[in-house]
């Protein structure tokens, strides 16, 4: 297939939309991570609600914290997005080629964008379980990349990769509960108009925006108790957590994770933190594809630039 260049600008300006989003939302991702971390009985809880983790830093003169592993989690981000975009092309036309179609269907679009974020998890893991601990660590006293991952084995940088495989079931699901919101808002608007199923209608855009919101958040609130256990698995140990290695509930696998938020928090415990992801990953998808958008053009005239570039320096290499 040679080098895709259409491929390339897809995924570096992803991957610089990806880095601008995550880093100017990332006192909100860090105080909704400890406060998704935390796992105490209601009234041995430190944060009753995500404020207070921001109030914490700023009583404490630490809202420079609020940042810590700020870089990890922008290479994260920036390796992920550019994974994925460049996986997704690159998938997609492998389709298209081997399937000869000239355009890709619905439940074949999941599955690229399925192998596309399931090869990007693989890839990113150990960068987004040292984040993990980095911003769960007490205000302060967060360690560096390589300090992070240096201090566990191999197995424990991969920690809660098959939550992180299933959470790529999130795209589907949001497009399965937008596709049904989508037909039932047509079907309605066609028997109030014409008295009839049988026409074709578009969706407005207010509407498509709202149902696509609404679509997030249900795929967002299915997946949440996923979400909360990856959190707690990836988590830096807290002092007391270091105190108590004999318990063998306390473990970082995803039963024992489970089996803690159930004992001390109930079934409620499960959602904890859940308008803030909502929040969080709303205004970060909104300021991604947007950033996204803006700067596309721009990343395929650079990369046509280089390109003629380089092949006009390999033609005078030659021609000397």
């Amino acid at each position: 297939m040679g080098f895709d260049l259409e491929s390339i600008s897809e995924a570096t300006s992803g991957a610089v939309g990806a880095l601008v989003s995550t880093t100017i939302l990332y006192p909100l991702d860090t105080c909704k991570t400890k406060y998704q971390a935390e796992n105490r009985a209601h009234h041995q809880q430190k944060y009753r609600n995500i404020s207070d983790v921001l109030w914490e830093a700023i009583s404490t003169r630490q809202v420079l914290s609020l940042y810590q592993g700020l870089g990890t989690k922008n290479l994260q981000s920036f390796i992920s997005q550019f994974v994925y975009f460049y996986g997704y092309s690159f998938f997609k036309k492998l389709y298209l080629e081997k399937s000869g179609k000239k355009s890709i269907g619905t439940r074949a679009n999941l599955l690229v964008a399925a192998a596309a974020g399931a090869c990007t998890v693989i890839v990113t893991q150990p960068l987004d379980t040292a984040s993990s601990k980095m911003q769960t660590s007490e205000f302060g006293k967060s360690k560096g990349l390589l300090k992070t991952l240096s201090e566990g084995t191999w197995k424990e940088a991969f920690d809660g990769l098959g939550i992180s495989l299933l959470l790529t079931s999130n795209p589907s699901i949001q497009y399965t509960v937008f596709d049904q919101l989508k037909q039932r808002q047509l079907t309605k608007q066609l028997i109030r108009e014409t008295g009839s199923e049988s026409s074709q209608q578009a969706l407005s855009a207010f509407s498509a925006f709202m149902l696509g919101a609404v679509s997030k958040c249900v795929a967002t609130v299915l997946t949440y108790p996923a979400i909360r256990t990856k959190v707690m698995i990836q988590a830096a140990e807290s002092d007391e957590e270091e105190k108590d290695e004999s318990d063998p509930k306390n473990q970082k696998t995803v039963s024992g994770a489970v089996y803690a938020i159930w004992k001390k928090e109930g079934l409620l415990g499960f959602f904890k933190g859940l308008q803030a992801q909502i929040l969080k990953t709303v205004l970060s998808s909104a300021l991604h594809l947007m950033i996204k958008e803006k700067i596309t053009k721009t990343t395929w005239i650079i990369l046509l630039a280089l390109k003629r570039f380089v092949f006009v320096n390999r033609g005078r290499l030659k021609s000397a």
